[in-house]
């Protein structure tokens, strides 16, 4: 059995303070921390971890009791030596001391208190001035300190310790400009600003170089929806529930566990930990809590960036729940079931959205009836092992039920592309279609099987090749998606009675990106999917070629 003061002083505190305390960090007590103090085969290097409190202590700031206890566990190690969770995961409102505690760590990494040589620290963030500000903590504490003289080489790009040759330094995450210095700590500061995995991957190729790798990742939530926060946290939630944790993840998410929890005082603390030891963070979010009652963007900055819950602005949504429901409808009151055309045998497109082989899948044949309406009848796999199924969203247990037959869940480790050609191949029986559009991701795995059936793929060198791909579906998004409105607000979107394709849309947002284009995006990722959603764009990306032109002789 582990025990540490500082760790038992904050699950007192924890106990004391219930409603200070969000679900995601009494996960983490119940389900991470308590069974790991009953763990054998762990180490706690606690000798080493009061060195670190006594040096961050006697160099820069009292550390409050979570940071205390969010250390200790960064000291842990397994039965081969190596840190038993090497990424610390941080996630807490703005203005939390994020850099004031990452900084010190980072410096204490080099000394030889910490001891290993040439242990070098990256400190990675997506601005420059950002990063800078992060470094500058150590550069000022350090620079001209008589303490210091003769212990650290001190400029304002490199710091580095002289006993071990340590080396402490910045970058932004531009990955194009890394050169591999193999470092032995990598601190990414404002995770929630990275668009995609590029710099983390070249700075996590690094591992296995040196003893003791560790990735910390301290952040408040952000704008940037499906990107590696979004992943991030997902496979937190995992973990937290009692989920398998092969990656060594120690998560410290502070957040509040409901929207209409912010602005009041206790739960505030939720998002907060510092709270109670700053007046001056304290008194800031009262006041912006009181702007941003009467100012939409404040509002939705405030819950983003104080209370850690990601806004989509209403008006980013696809289009309004009654639009949704006149898809499927006639009446929205009484649910009767709008009259189709019968579109059999008339030109067709066919999209297909396949992002996850263990997960969704979606495709549907996209017609125009003679009023123009834009009918749509798509079909959903599911994958019956789906790590996410038990939490998805949507009732999946009504399958084969009126308004849930269009959907079927696979019995299998992964939705076969076979049974996807297969359904593609019964579609072109029954209509004329003119092409099969999809965007790039999994598009290897279908091309050899339409190849397989005969069925042509457009090139430079075949226009009339049956399979479009969409190689930037981004860009086509931002095409479509003023027609796909309009479509939405005349309600000329015929869905049929499919409960899961109002779902689909319904879970379905637009942002504009910083070049002005439109994007659709997940509102929530994992638990509420839109994969046939997206298979309709890729349909309504050909659906002028479904246009009849009329020839004159």
């Amino acid at each position: 059995m582990i025990t540490c003061k500082e760790i038992d002083d904050y699950l007192a505190y924890c106990k004391a303070h219930p409603k200070w305390i969000n679900r995601d960090r009494k996960l983490l007590i119940r389900n991470i921390v308590k069974p790991t103090l009953k763990r054998k085969d762990v180490f706690f290097d606690e000798a080493t971890f009061r060195n670190c409190i006594r040096y961050l202590e006697a160099n820069y700031y009292p550390l409050f009791p979570y940071q205390k206890f969010v250390l200790a566990f960064v000291f842990m190690y397994d039965s081969t030596g190596e840190p038993l969770f090497p990424e610390i995961v941080m996630l807490m409102g703005r203005g939390n001391g994020k850099d004031g505690f990452m900084a010190p760590l980072a410096n204490f990494f080099q000394t030889p208190l910490y001891g290993i040589p040439e242990y070098h620290v990256e400190l990675v963030a997506n601005s420059e001035q950002q990063i800078k500000d992060t470094f500058s903590v150590v550069y000022n504490r350090l620079y001209k300190n008589p303490k210091f003289k003769g212990k650290f080489h001190v400029t304002k790009e490199v710091i580095e310790n002289l006993e071990t040759g340590s080396i402490l330094r910045y970058n932004t995450s531009n990955a194009s400009t890394k050169d591999g210095k193999a470092p032995g700590c990598i601190f990414f500061n404002e995770f929630h600003a990275y668009e995609n995995n590029d710099s983390v991957n070249v700075f996590e190729s690094s591992e296995g170089k040196k003893r003791h790798f560790r990735e910390i990742i301290i952040t408040t939530n952000g704008y940037v929806r499906e990107g590696p926060l979004d992943k991030l946290l997902d496979d937190c939630r995992v973990i937290l529930e009692g989920g398998a944790n092969p990656l060594g993840i120690f998560p410290f998410l502070c957040r509040l566990d409901r929207e209409s929890e912010a602005g009041k005082e206790e739960p505030m603390h939720k998002a907060n930990p510092s709270m109670e030891y700053l007046p001056t963070l304290q008194r800031a979010i009262e006041r912006g809590w009181i702007k941003a009652k009467g100012d939409p963007e404040k509002y939705r900055e405030y819950i983003t960036k104080r209370c850690n819950l990601p806004q989509l602005r209403e008006e980013q949504a696809v289009t309004s729940w009654k639009n949704i429901l006149l898809c499927s409808y006639k009446d929205t009151k009484r649910k009767s079931v709008r009259k189709s055309q019968d579109t059999t045998g008339k030109m067709a497109i066919i999209g297909i959205d396949y992002a996850d082989v263990r997960d969704f899948a979606s495709a549907g044949v996209l017609t125009i009836d003679d009023d123009g309406n834009h009918k749509w009848r798509q079909h959903t796999w599911i994958c019956s092992e789906s790590p996410f199924l038990k939490s998805i969203k949507f009732p999946i247990e009504n399958v084969g039920k009126a308004g849930f037959r269009d959907f079927e869940v696979v019995r299998a480790p992964v939705i076969p592309v076979d049974g996807i050609v297969d359904w593609c191949e019964k579609i072109m029986q029954d209509y004329a279609v003119v092409k099969i559009t999809m965007d790039t991701y999994r598009y290897t795995l279908f091309k050899t099987v339409f190849e397989q059936r005969g069925i042509t793929i457009e090139t430079r060198d075949n226009p009339q090749g049956t399979v479009r791909l969409i190689r930037k579906i981004g860009s086509a998004c931002g095409i479509i998606a003023p027609s796909v409105e309009k479509l939405y607000s005349e309600h000329r979107i015929d869905y049929g009675d499919s409960a899961i394709m109002r779902w689909y849309t319904q879970n379905t947002g637009t942002l504009t990106d910083k070049y002005g284009n439109m994007q659709y995006v997940k509102i929530e990722p994992k638990l509420r999917k839109n994969d046939g959603f997206m298979a309709f764009v890729a349909a309504e990306f050909s659906a002028d070629l479904l246009k009849e032109t009329i020839i004159y002789v």
